[in-house]
């Protein structure tokens, strides 16, 4: 049975649809209404909460904190300065991804890891020979994502600190609404974001303190279903989804690499410390990644021709869906991958997603068919290969003041 995470007695009493699912062990919301659009809209206009206690966190701190840390991720953390924050992926032995996270480094040496699955087992079998103190946080601390353009104006007056001046993927502690704890300037929506993490105790204090400070901005708390959209707007991949851990891949077909699916970027080859799996990854490096994972647009007028072949309008889902389907390369007949990830974006008024390719249909501009069910009839349209960024605003980097915060690198 799902565990209730801190602010379970404040999402339940605003969820009002009833619908929730399991999210690593917890019960969280999918949508507070009867549908997700306006909890959207909130995060894209205006400014909207999420519960995300379930991450999985730990605590690293020790002498040699950043070197066990560099082993076992694909960021040379060594090289990561105080109060800066870091995405990046756990690779095994053979160069295939475990999953992916973030890590921030806080202050007085600690550093703390986020990620979608629990990794004590594999961070402690690395720490052989090392001093340092792994400690799992997950149950200790709440975590709330406070998303969207006004995101800033509800928490600045609630810090202590000037959030003006903090840049884009920064961490701190902070005293927020009274509370201590840190606030990082992160998040999953591709947005102007900020996420909380505070002690279990404080928690329903700092919920109620944001839903106060926002109220004259229309703050809305957002669930799952909202987020998945947001996410896959903002090119974002999903482990379970858009890629599988290798620890629990029943076949090898299903482990990826970092580059097969969009991740080389945050892949730090030039380092004190090897990660488990570089030679792995430099080997394929040098070869080349059989795929890559791609923003794939939907062409709007062959779907809607589609649709009105049976004298029916366009039927999409509010919601983003899950469920892969084939990809096929411009003659509508060799699969060359799958969509993974894909929705109507409300905002950019596009049907995108996210699907992994043959890294010889990769290119930028490719023309590829996406299967499409149309009256339970498997019929295909042209979509063409885009950056996978959708949406990318410039507040989402943007610092509105300069100060100590922000000269801090």
């Amino acid at each position: 049975m799902p565990r209730k995470s801190p602010f379970h007695a404040r999402t339940a009493a605003a969820a009002h649809s009833f619908l929730w699912k399991e999210w690593n062990g917890f019960a969280a919301v999918r949508t507070f209404d009867a549908h997700s659009e306006d909890e959207y809209f909130a995060v894209r206009f205006r400014t909207g909460v999420i519960d995300v206690s379930p991450l999985v966190k730990y605590d690293v701190r020790g002498p040699h904190a950043a070197r066990l840390l560099s082993r076992v991720f694909s960021r040379d953390i060594e090289a990561l300065a105080p109060r800066r924050v870091t995405y990046g992926v756990l690779v095994d032995g053979a160069g295939k991804v475990l999953d992916d996270g973030t890590i921030a480094h806080l202050d007085g040496g600690l550093f703390r890891m986020c990620t979608s699955e629990r990794w004590g087992a594999w961070l402690d079998r690395n720490a052989r020979g090392l001093d340092v103190q792994v400690t799992e946080t997950t149950e200790a601390l709440a975590g709330l994502a406070l998303q969207g353009p006004l995101s800033r104006e509800v928490l600045g007056p609630l810090v202590d600190f000037d959030l003006g001046a903090m840049p884009f993927f920064r961490a701190r502690p902070a005293r927020i609404a009274g509370v201590d704890g840190w606030v990082a300037r992160t998040g999953y929506t591709g947005d102007l974001g900020y996420e909380l993490f505070v002690p279990c105790e404080g928690a329903e204090r700092v919920w109620d303190a944001l839903i106060a400070a926002g109220r004259p901005v229309l703050l809305a708390p957002f669930g799952l279903d909202a987020l998945d959209v947001t996410r896959i707007e903002a090119g974002f991949v999903l482990q379970g989804v858009d890629y599988f851990s290798s620890r629990g891949a029943l076949i090898e077909a299903r482990k990826s690499t970092p580059d097969e699916i969009g991740l080389g970027f945050c892949v730090d080859l030039d380092r004190k410390t090897r990660f488990v799996g570089q030679d792995a990854v430099e080997a394929e490096r040098r070869r080349g990644p059989a795929w890559d994972l791609v923003g794939v647009e939907v062409d709007w007028e062959e779907l809607d021709a589609l649709y009105r072949s049976y004298d029916l309008p366009p039927h999409l889902a509010p919601v983003a869906s899950r469920l892969a389907v084939p990809v096929y390369a411009a003659d509508g007949r060799t699969q060359v991958g799958q969509m993974t990830s894909q929705t109507w974006s409300p905002l950019l008024k596009r049907y995108i997603g996210l699907a992994t390719v043959r890294s010889g249909e990769a290119a930028l501009g490719s023309s590829l068919r996406v299967e499409h069910t149309v009256e339970f009839e498997r019929r295909s349209v042209k979509a063409k290969v885009v950056p996978r960024t959708f949406f990318d605003p410039e507040r989402k980097r943007s610092v509105v003041k300069r100060g100590p915060e922000a000269g801090r690198d």
